[in-house]
């Protein structure tokens, strides 16, 4: 068992928007991970912060979550699912109002099995095989 959290909702805690214990309700899921694309996404939030103060407090935070939080990789078996997902999608022109990054998600989501802990889940209702949970 485990549970995915999606990038949103690490930023969410970082800005206080979500307190720690808001996902202290998840426990049951098991341990917790981070798909690679939203380690991506964090580092990117630390290199485009506008003034360096902000900058070594995402670093710092960013560097907390990478420490403890295992990263999923993106390996053939999810790329499988990305292209089936992304190509349902695109071949079509279908609009599911999620970024590539989101499908990078939701495809790490089904090919792991586990849900995904988002703050958005209008980015992942379009897609099937993904479990969405709301803090």
């Amino acid at each position: 068992m485990g549970l995915i959290i999606d990038t949103n909702v690490f930023i969410a805690l970082e800005n206080g928007r979500y307190e720690l214990s808001a996902l202290e309700k998840f426990t049951e899921y098991g341990d917790t991970f981070i798909a690679a694309v939203s380690v991506a996404e964090l580092y990117m939030g630390v290199h485009l912060a506008t003034n360096e103060p902000s900058r070594i407090t995402r670093e710092v935070f960013v560097e907390n979550i990478v420490a403890v939080v295992p990263c999923l990789s993106f390996n053939q078996q999810v790329a499988r699912v990305y292209a089936r997902i992304y190509s349902a999608f695109i071949k079509p022109r279908k609009k599911t109002g999620a970024s590539v990054h989101d499908l990078q998600i939701a495809a790490t989501a089904i090919a792991y099995g586990y849900p995904v802990l988002t703050s958005n889940s209008r980015d992942f209702e379009k897609i099937p095989g993904v479990q969405v949970l709301v803090p």
